[in-house]
């Protein structure tokens, strides 16, 4: 199934899945692209494959002459928080604080805070990966494409 495809990309790393991320163009605001889940296999982790992942849904969002991704999480998941900030997305300045997290009340219905994230696309920007990049052997494949 490619219904998704060209949003989803997979990180494949000696004929394993080490990472994903599930993400979807908006049908009300076809310039936003929402990134719901973003998953590293634990012993895959710290080596580039999320900016990875994030960088080749990006460089979808510029193709596709996007404004912006974005993303929410739990407010009080710091080590979220760090990872969203790392490659550029910022946080939205929201109604609540949480420490230096900025918090939307009720964003996904109610009771349900969550921190919100953007990144700015440009026809030429894509997220800067500041840490070195491996060679992920099978490197990124878009879900039913490999090395697309």
């Amino acid at each position: 199934m490619t219904l998704f495809s060209s949003t989803c990309p997979l990180a494949v790393v000696g004929g394993r899945v080490a990472g994903s991320v599930i993400a979807f163009r908006s049908q009300d605001e076809p310039g936003d692209i929402y990134v719901q889940d973003v998953v590293t296999d634990p012993g895959h982790r710290r080596q580039g494959i999320t900016r990875a992942l994030l960088d080749t849904v990006a460089g979808r969002g510029c193709e596709w002459w996007c404004r912006r991704l974005h993303l929410t999480s739990e407010p009080g998941n710091r080590t979220a928080h760090a990872a969203w900030t790392a490659p550029g997305f910022t946080n939205v300045v929201g109604d609540r604080s949480f420490g230096d997290v900025s918090a939307v009340t009720d964003y996904e219905g109610p009771g349900r805070t969550r921190a919100v994230y953007e990144l700015a696309l440009s026809e030429r920007s894509t997220i800067a990966v500041r840490t070195r990049r491996r060679d992920f052997s099978d490197a990124l494949a878009c879900l039913g494409r490999a090395g697309s």
